[in-house]
């Protein structure tokens, strides 16, 4: 006896998930036009709905009917939050994971049906990370064989998907800055998609704290807390190298001008705070100053809004180009590249006008 789910009944259960909303709430989206009773059967696979109420669904969804019936079998092997993270409800936690692997699955897809193969040239430290100095050397040893020499890094999410990773950007709650996981044997790393107006400097040190997460091993008798301390140390020292932190910011200070300051971020793309914990961490301000600098921050609101702005985008782009690829090179249609895009014909089809 066969008692595996239908693809219909798993998918419009990762759908609902997706979209973050209960049977109930679902069943109030279109109307009540079927019951939360009936979203149940759909979903334990005890009866199937018919056209209208598919559409209904896929509507409410924000979905294509089609995605109802195509299989994806995206598996997991651990996901690691950032600290926060933790403050995600069950529900946001599921809607999360739901839209990273539909956004896997239509990468993957697209792989497969170009019959392109992604390199990886990951960063595996071996070495047990226990210090901050550990750390410190780690980021140097990342920079020495990724032959970024001492210069800023222009673009971290572009650099790690040129190296294999795959970034996933997708909506999601404040309080997720991002994850970490492995699927299919490929390394992903998963970022909150960045508000308008939002510093972009913090997404730059989220992709490297994750990156630390895949690349370091770290003693066992590390509490999170100490760990994810040096997860920071790792992205600091990679975002802004020693010898460069070193010999800008000097010995022996007591203050930063703000100016200065904004002038570090623009160059570096690292945020303020980052910069006074890297100047106490290599022994350029007391333990005093650090503490004044970070009450100074928060009293002036610049944990909410800092002021500079550094001038990268940190979005994805490899699920797009794959996109235009296998369109220009007629391996699927403008209907299907719209399907994979999640947009409607139409607009995918002006969209191609308007760049012609």
């Amino acid at each position: 006896m066969n008692t595996k789910p239908s693809t219909f009944s798993q998918r419009l259960a990762a759908a609902r998930k997706m979209a973050g909303l209960s049977l109930q709430e679902l069943s109030d989206k279109i109307d009540n036009y079927v019951t939360r009773q009936a979203l149940q059967r759909y979903e334990n696979d005890v009866m199937s709905p018919g056209y209208d109420v598919l559409k209904r669904l896929a509507d409410a969804l924000g979905v294509q009917i089609d995605y109802f019936y195509i299989e994806q079998n995206i598996v997991f092997e651990g996901i690691d939050y950032r600290k926060r993270s933790s403050q995600l409800t069950k529900t946001e936690a599921a809607s999360i994971e739901e839209k990273i692997k539909d956004k896997l699955f239509r990468i993957f897809s697209l792989e497969l049906e170009l019959n392109i193969q992604n390199p990886a040239q990951y960063f595996d430290y071996t070495k047990e990370i226990g210090t901050e100095d550990d750390a410190e050397e780690a980021a140097q040893i990342l920079r020495e064989e990724w032959n970024l020499g001492y210069d800023p890094i222009p673009d971290v999410v572009k650099m790690l998907e040129d190296k294999g990773f795959y970034l996933v950007d997708i909506e999601a709650p404040q309080s997720f800055d991002g994850l970490k996981t492995i699927s299919n044997g490929k390394k992903i790393i998963a970022l909150r998609k960045a508000d308008s107006g939002s510093d972009i400097v913090r997404r730059r040190f989220t992709a490297l704290h994750e990156l630390a997460h895949h690349s370091l091993q770290f003693a066992p008798s590390l509490t999170e807390k100490e760990y994810e301390k040096l997860c920071h140390t790792f992205a600091c020292a990679v975002l802004y190298p020693k010898l460069k932190a070193e010999t800008e910011l000097s010995k022996n200070r007591f203050h930063f001008y703000g100016n200065e300051l904004i002038l570090i971020k623009r160059r570096w793309g690292i945020s303020f705070s980052a910069v006074f914990s890297r100047a106490y961490r290599l022994g350029i301000i007391t333990s005093a100053v650090y503490k004044r600098l970070n009450i100074g921050y928060r009293k002036r609101g610049f944990h909410i809004n800092e002021p500079g702005e550094y001038c990268a985008d940190e979005l994805p782009n490899r699920f797009e180009m794959l996109v235009y690829h296998a369109l220009a090179s007629k391996a699927i249609s403008i209907t299907e590249a719209a399907n994979y895009m999640n947009m409607p014909v139409d607009k995918f089809k002006e969209e191609l006008k308007a760049l012609m």
